[in-house]
C-alpha cells in the first residue's frame, strides 16, 4: 500500500498465532504443577525403590545365610589319595588348574582356602606326664597345611623341616601344649603304626594369629586341646599337630596313608538370589557331570573327587526365598494401591478446579481429541522429568544388579500420573450418562464376585507351589478384600452418618448436627465423590493391620517353635552316665521368673513287656506330674491332666499309672505291663492316658512312657535320678548357666573345677558348659531364629510399607480437605457473619471430617482381621519363623488395633492442624471477596 507522499505503509498481518499452550498453562498455575511434580517424584521413587529394596534384601539374606553356614559348608572339597612320591608344590599346581576351570562359572575366594595332606589315622600320645583326665591318653592328628606360617606365630622352637631318618618333626599350638603339658623337644611315643613304632618330635609351639580365621575351619582342634567325652562319659584331650612340606612322605607312613585335599570356598558376596538355580546347576556339574570330567582332565588326577554341601544349601535357600517372597510383597502391593488412589484423587482435584475451563474450550469449538492431547502434554511436562529423576535416584541410592522390575514399576506409576487427569477430563467432556446407578451396582457386584472367587481359591489350594513365582492370588486377595470393604462401606456410611445427624438434630446444639449433615451429604455423593479418600485410608489400614498381624503371628510361632525345640522355656541336660544333683534342681526352681519346673530322668534303653510283639523298646521319662503338666500345657506338647498320674500307695505289685505314646498304646492288649530297665529292675505300669508327644523329648519318633516320680521311685529306687531339668517362665539364661556351673557342674562332673580353670572355649559352649552337657533357653533359641536376615528383610519391608501407606493415606485426606476448602470457607464465612465463633468453626470441620475417617479406620481394621481369618490357613509362615510350623496365620485383635489407632490418630491430627493453619486465612479471604 502506498500513501500520497509516495511512502509505503505495511499492512497488518492476518495470521493467527495462538500462545503456546503448555507454557501458558504452567505459568498460570505454577504451584499446581510443582505440587504434581513433587507427588510424582515421591510416588515414582517408592515404586522403583520397593523392588530394589526387595532385591537387595533377598541378596543380602542369601549371602548372610550362605556365609553363616561356615566356610566348610560353602566350599568345594576336592580329595585324592596322597602319593608319597608327589611333592608339596604339586598341590599348588592342581589347585591352580581347578581354580582356572571352576572360576569360569563360579566366583571363588582365597579367604578360607585350604591345601594340604592329612594323615589317615591318628595316634595316642603315651608319654608319661601328659595330662590324662580319666586315665585316657591324649590323641594326636597330623596334617600338612600350606600357608601355616602365614596364619600363626612361633612362640618357641622352629617350624618343622625334613624328618630324615629320625622321628617326624611337628608343631603344636600353645594352648594345647599348656593343657597337655607338651614342651619343645619332646619325643612323643605314638604307639604302633602299620610300619612299626610311630614317633613324633615337637620342634615348635605356635600361636594362631586369629582363632576366628576361616583358615582353621574343619581342622580338628588346631589351636587348642579339645576335651572329648566318649559314650561312657570318660573324657580325654585331643589336638592336631602340623608337619612341613618336606615331611609329607613320613606323614603318610605315620598315619598309615593319607589324602591330599583342597578346599575352594565360594565367594558369598558374589551370589545373587535370582541366579541361584543356575549357580546350583553349575555347582552340580563340577561334582557329577561335565565339569567334574573337565577338572579330572585338567589336573591329571583320575581319582580326584569333588564334593560340596552347597547344593543342599542352595535348595534350602531357594525354598526359603520363594516362601517369604509372597508375604514380603503384600505390603508394597498395598502401598501401590493406596498410591494409585492418591494419584486419582489428585486428578479429581485438578478436574474440579478446571471443569469450567475444559467445558469452555469444548464449547468454543475445541475438538475433544485436541483438548485431551494438550492436557496430556501439559501433564507430561510436569510429570516426566520428576519421574525420570525419581527413577534415577532409586537406581543410584539402592544399587543392585537387577533393574527391570524397578523401571517397569516406575514407568507404570508415571503413566498413571500422566493419564489420570486427561482421563478425568474425558469423562467431563462426555457429559452426563444415564443408568449410572445401574452400572455402579454391576461393577460392585463384579468386584465382590472376583473377591469371593480369589479368597475361595486361596483357601482351597493354599499357596502356589514353590518354583512358580509369586502367588498373585495370595498377594492381591487382601487388596480385593479391602476394595470390597470400601465399596460396602461407601454404601453403609451415608445411612449411618445420616442417622447420627438425625440424632444430633434433636439436641440443642447446631454445630454437631450441621457437621454430620454435611458429612452425610458428602458420603452420599450429593456434592462430590468421596469413595477415593475412603478407599485410600481403608487400603492403608488394611495393609498395616494385615502386615502387623503377620509379624505378630511370626513372633508367636517363633516363640512356640523355640519352646518346642528346647522342651520348655529352659532346659538343662547331662549325659546319661551322670546325674543332676538335687541341690541344682532345687536352686534352679527358685530362680526369678520360673513358673513350673521339674527334674527328669530319661532312660532310652527300657523295654515294655507284654505287648503284641512280646517286648518293645521305649524311652522312659520320670517326672513330677503337676509341674510337668504345666510345662506340657505351655509348650503345647502332650497336654494331660496331672490327676491321671496320681498313683495310689501300694507295694511292688501295684501298677503305676503312666502316659503312653499313641503308637505304643496300639501295641498293648491288656494290662498291667512290666517295664524293665537296663539294670534289670522291673516296674508294673498301667495306661492312664495316651499322648502323641511330650516336652522332654520333643522330637521323639519312638515309643515312650511318662511315669510319675513319686510312685515310680517308691517302687523302683534306681529311677530316683535326674539327668534333665525343664522349666517354663521368664528364665535368665546367664543366671541359669552360673547356677549350673556352681551346683550342677561341681557335683555332676568330678573334674569341673579343673575344666573351668584349664580348658578353653573350644571345649565349652559360650556359657561355660562342658561338651556333652546342655543349658538352653527358649529366649536364646527364639533369638537365633529371629537372627535370620531373610526374616529381618521381610520385616523391614513390611514396616516401610506401613509407613508409606500411612503417609499416602494422610495425603489423601489432605487432598480431600483441599478439594472441599472453597465450599467450606464460604460456609464458614456466612456462618461467621451470623455469629459463629472460631472454636465452633473448628468443631464444625472436625464433625464433618472425622466420621468418615473413623468409619474408614474401623472398616480397614475389620477387613484386616477378616483377611487374616480368611487367608490365614493358607499362609505358610515357616520361612519367616525360621523353623517348620504347621499352623497358619490366625486373626488377632491387638496387632490390628495398634496400627489402626495410630493411623486414625495421625489423620485426625492432620485434619486439626490443616484446619487451624489454613481455616482463618480462607475465611478472611472469603469475607473480603464474597462468594465465587
Amino acid at each position: 500500500m502506498t500513501s500520497k507522499a509516495g511512502t509505503s505503509v505495511p499492512e497488518p498481518s492476518t495470521d493467527h498465532r495462538p500462545a503456546p499452550w503448555v507454557r501458558t498453562r504452567l505459568r498460570s498455575a505454577p504451584v499446581a504443577a510443582l505440587l504434581m511434580a513433587a507427588l510424582t517424584l515421591v510416588t515414582v521413587f517408592l515404586a522403583a525403590a520397593f523392588p530394589r529394596a526387595a532385591d537387595r534384601g533377598a541378596d543380602d539374606a542369601l549371602r548372610r545365610f550362605v556365609h553363616d553356614r561356615g566356610v566348610n559348608v560353602t566350599s568345594l572339597h576336592a580329595t585324592t589319595k596322597a602319593s608319597p612320591e608327589a611333592r608339596a608344590a604339586d598341590l599348588d599346581a592342581v589347585r591352580d588348574r581347578m581354580v582356572e576351570r571352576i572360576g569360569q562359572e563360579l566366583t571363588l575366594t582365597r579367604d578360607g582356602e585350604q591345601v594340604g595332606t592329612r594323615a589317615k589315622a591318628g595316634h595316642p600320645m603315651l608319654n608319661d606326664g601328659y595330662d590324662r583326665p580319666n586315665l585316657l591318653p591324649p590323641g594326636l592328628n597330623l596334617v600338612y597345611l600350606q600357608g601355616l606360617a602365614e596364619h600363626a606365630t612361633l612362640v618357641d622352637g622352629g617350624w618343622p623341616g625334613a624328618p630324615g631318618d629320625g622321628p617326624l618333626p611337628i608343631v603344636v599350638s600353645q594352648q594345647a601344649a599348656e593343657t597337655i603339658h607338651i614342651k619343645v623337644g619332646d619325643l612323643v611315643d605314638n604307639g604302633e603304626s602299620l610300619r612299626g613304632q610311630a614317633r613324633t618330635k615337637v620342634v615348635g609351639i605356635y600361636r594362631p594369629d586369629d582363632t576366628a580365621d576361616r583358615f582353621w575351619d574343619a581342622i580338628d582342634c588346631p589351636e587348642r586341646a579339645c576335651l572329648v567325652v566318649n559314650s561312657e562319659g570318660a573324657a580325654s584331650w585331643r589336638t592336631t599337630g602340623f608337619t612341613g612340606g618336606d615331611g609329607r612322605s613320613a606323614l603318610l607312613a605315620w598315619g598309615n596313608g593319607g589324602e591330599d585335599f583342597w578346599r575352594l570356598p565360594l565367594d558369598p558376596h558374589a551370589l545373587r538370589a535370582d541366579r541361584l538355580t543356575a549357580t546350583r546347576k553349575s555347582l552340580g556339574s563340577f561334582m557329577t557331570g561335565p565339569g567334574a570330567s573337565s577338572i579330572v582332565a585338567a589336573t591329571g588326577r583320575p581319582d580326584l573327587h569333588v564334593v560340596s554341601f552347597m547344593p543342599e544349601v542352595f535348595t534350602w535357600a531357594i525354598a526359603r526365598y520363594e516362601a517369604a517372597a509372597p508375604l514380603a510383597a503384600i505390603g508394597p502391593v498395598g502401598v501401590a494401591g493406596v498410591a494409585a488412589v492418591v494419584l486419582c484423587l489428585a486428578a479429581a482435584l485438578t478436574g474440579d478446579r478446571r471443569t469450567a475451563e475444559v467445558r469452555l474450550l469444548r464449547a468454543r469449538g475445541g475438538s475433544r481429541t485436541g483438548i485431551l492431547l494438550r492436557l496430556l502434554g501439559e501433564g507430561a511436562v510436569a510429570v516426566l522429568p520428576a519421574a525420570v529423576l525419581a527413577t534415577t535416584l532409586a537406581l543410584v541410592l539402592l544399587p543392585t544388579p537387577r533393574w527391570g522390575a524397578a523401571v517397569l514399576a516406575a514407568l507404570a506409576t508415571a503413566l498413571l500420573a500422566v493419564l489420570a487427569f486427561p482421563v478425568r477430563a474425558a469423562v467431563l467432556l462426555s457429559g452426563p450418562r444415564g443408568a449410572g446407578g445401574r452400572r455402579r451396582v454391576v461393577g460392585e457386584l463384579a468386584v465382590l464376585a472376583v473377591t469371593v472367587a480369589a479368597v475361595a481359591e486361596v483357601r482351597h489350594r493354599g499357596v502356589a507351589p514353590a518354583g512358580t513365582g509369586l502367588d498373585p492370588l495370595l498377594i492381591t486377595a487382601p487388596l480385593l478384600l479391602a476394595l470390597t470393604g470400601g465399596l460396602l462401606l461407601a454404601r453403609i456410611q451415608p445411612l449411618v452418618i445420616g442417622r447420627l445427624a438425625a440424632l444430633a438434630g434433636r439436641g440443642r446444639g447446631l454445630v454437631g448436627f450441621l457437621g454430620l449433615a454435611r458429612a452425610a451429604r458428602d458420603t452420599a455423593g450429593r456434592r462430590r465423590p468421596s469413595a477415593l479418600p475412603l478407599l485410600a485410608l481403608l487400603l492403608a489400614v488394611t495393609t498395616a493391620g494385615f502386615g502387623a498381624t503377620v509379624l505378630d503371628g511370626v513372633d508367636n510361632l517363633r516363640l512356640r517353635a523355640a519352646r518346642v525345640s528346647v522342651g520348655g522355656d529352659a532346659a538343662v541336660g547331662v549325659p546319661i552316665s551322670t546325674t543332676l544333683p538335687e541341690a541344682f534342681t532345687t536352686a534352679a526352681a527358685a530362680l526369678p521368673g520360673v513358673r513350673a519346673a521339674t527334674g527328669i530322668w530319661i532312660e532310652n534303653q527300657t523295654f515294655i513287656l507284654g505287648t503284641d510283639r512280646g517286648a518293645t523298646q521305649a524311652t522312659t521319662v520320670v517326672v513330677e506330674p503337676a509341674a510337668y503338666a504345666e510345662i506340657a500345657r505351655t509348650v503345647g506338647l502332650g497336654r494331660f491332666d496331672p490327676a491321671v498320674l496320681a498313683g495310689a500307695p501300694g507295694g511292688a505289685d501295684t501298677p503305676v499309672p503312666a502316659l503312653f505314646s499313641g503308637g505304643l498304646a496300639k501295641q498293648l492288649s491288656g494290662g498291667p505291663y512290666r517295664l524293665r530297665t537296663p539294670n534289670g529292675g522291673e516296674l508294673l505300669t498301667t495306661v492312664a492316658a495316651t499322648v502323641t508327644d511330650t516336652p522332654a523329648i520333643p522330637d521323639a519318633v519312638n515309643a515312650f512312657v511318662v511315669l510319675p516320680a513319686g510312685p515310680a521311685t517308691a517302687r523302683l529306687p534306681e529311677l530316683k535320678r535326674m539327668n534333665n531339668w525343664l522349666a517354663v517362665g521368664d528364665v535368665d539364661p546367664a543366671r541359669l548357666r552360673t547356677l549350673f556351673a556352681e551346683h550342677g557342674m561341681g557335683e555332676a562332673v568330678g573334674m569341673a573345677k579343673r575344666l573351668r580353670d584349664e580348658a578353653t572355649a573350644a571345649s565349652h559352649d559360650p556359657g561355660g558348659v562342658p561338651v556333652g552337657y546342655k543349658v538352653r533357653t527358649s529366649r536364646e533359641a527364639a533369638a537365633e531364629l529371629a537372627a535370620d536376615p531373610l526374616q529381618r528383610s521381610a520385616g523391614r519391608l513390611f514396616w516401610a510399607a506401613i509407613a508409606a501407606g500411612a503417609g499416602f493415606a494422610l495425603l489423601a485426606v489432605m487432598l480431600t480437605l483441599l478439594r472441599a476448602a472453597p465450599d467450606r470457607a464460604a460456609l464458614l464465612a456466612r456462618l461467621r457473619t451470623m455469629g459463629l465463633r472460631p472454636r465452633q468453626g473448628l468443631a464444625l470441620i472436625i464433625a464433618e471430617t472425622i466420621p468418615q475417617t473413623l468409619a474408614a479406620a474401623v472398616g480397614g481394621g475389620l477387613v484386616a482381621a477378616a483377611a487374616a481369618g480368611l487367608l490365614g490357613p493358607a499362609v505358610d509362615l515357616s520361612a519367616l519363623v525360621g523353623a517348620k510350623v504347621d499352623e497358619g496365620l490366625g486373626a488377632a485383635l491387638l496387632p490390628v488395633l495398634l496400627p489402626t489407632a495410630g493411623l486414625t490418630l495421625l489423620v485426625v491430627v492432620g485434619v486439626v492442624l490443616e484446619t487451624v493453619v489454613t481455616g482463618r486465612r480462607q475465611i478472611a479471604t472469603e469475607l473480603r471477596v464474597g462468594d465465587q
